[in-house]
């Protein structure tokens, strides 16, 4: 269990509203029922607060969450996700 304290300068959002920022922010799409169901199943998901039986999700750790689910920057369809430079053709 992660025990730190919300940091004043961050935005704290309920689901809809996180959902909502992470669409907008990232363009890949993403719900409250998404957040919710993964809250639940996994640990994989983004830090939240509970606020009695509110989720609060700091924008920090949604840009976290968020970034760490989108791949590397690829030129084709084709490139390996695992290779660093695109193949040449001989």
């Amino acid at each position: 269990m992660i025990d730190e304290k919300p940091n004043a300068s961050d935005r704290l959002m309920r689901r809809s509203e996180a959902a909502k920022y992470v669409t907008e922010s990232y363009g890949f799409p993403c719900s409250p029922k998404t957040f919710a169901k993964i809250a639940c199943v996994s640990s994989d998901g983004p830090p939240f607060y509970k606020a009695g039986r509110f989720p609060l999700y700091p924008k920090s750790g949604l840009d976290a969450w968020a970034k760490s689910k989108l791949g590397q920057l690829r030129r084709s369809t084709s490139d390996r996700a695992d290779a660093t430079t695109s193949p040449q053709a001989a």
